[in-house]
């Protein structure tokens, strides 16, 4: 084991951090792959796309998570996002299929915390024609690529209810750490929630953004559009 770095009384503490001056806050400018574009926000631009897309899955069982119920009609959806898109904090972006040109999913940057360094990714909303495509692990890749490489963030964070199974699987499949789950954290939808804590490290994401890029590689994918190595395999 490494010896703990010590004070000049002989008391354990963290690692120094040499010139830490804070990170900035996320530009609202776009992110772009080569599926897709992960873009600040814009009502009149996406609100019916989205609004459109999410109707594909009309059970509205994509919201239960989340701290909305399905919308019922666009105008309510439509003033929702215009709510979220007068935010500093979270900061939502949409994500936008390269191919068709389409809104698909929402993201968002938030609870901010640019003096140490520290962001989360949530409200994440995927519709039906971007959940399991090679564009919606572009678009977390894209994000964290955001936070790390081009804002000098030190921690990525990703949180969700405790229940939500396919929310914990996403975050091990990119390679976020398990933390804890914090009991009786929320109340929402009058019913509480446990929520699951996971993070990425700026030491970890070197071999993570290595293995993002050798997933969405074209050499990874056959004629048909399959995976030749899953993401957490390229991961070692």
């Amino acid at each position: 084991m490494t010896a703990p770095h010590k004070d000049d009384f002989g008391k354990p503490v963290g690692l120094p951090i040499e010139n830490w001056s804070g990170c900035e806050f996320p530009p609202r400018t776009d992110m772009t792959g080569r599926h897709v574009i992960v873009s600040p926000i814009d009502v009149e631009r996406d609100a019916q796309q989205l609004f459109d897309a999410n109707g594909k899955a009309a059970d509205g069982s994509r919201f239960t998570y989340l701290s909305t119920h399905a919308f019922d009609d666009f105008a309510s959806y439509k003033a929702w996002l215009v709510g979220m898109a007068a935010n500093a904090d979270p900061m939502l972006h949409t994500i936008i299929d390269v191919a068709t040109n389409k809104a698909v999913g929402v993201a968002a940057f938030m609870r901010i915390d640019a003096a140490n360094g520290v962001v989360e990714i949530g409200n994440i909303n995927y519709a039906p024609a971007l959940s399991k495509t090679i564009g919606g692990t572009e678009a977390m890749y894209l994000m964290m690529k955001r936070a790390f490489d081009e804002l000098g963030y030190r921690r990525y964070e990703w949180k969700c209810d405790d229940h939500n199974a396919p929310s914990r699987a996403a975050a091990a499949r990119y390679g976020f750490s398990y933390e804890g789950t914090f009991r009786n954290h929320m109340v929402y939808k009058g019913r509480n929630r446990d929520t699951a804590w996971f993070s990425i490290t700026v030491e970890e994401w070197p071999a993570l953004r290595t293995a993002f890029e050798a997933w969405i590689s074209p050499d990874n994918f056959d004629e048909t559009g399959a995976q030749r190595k899953r993401l957490q395999d390229l991961r070692g």
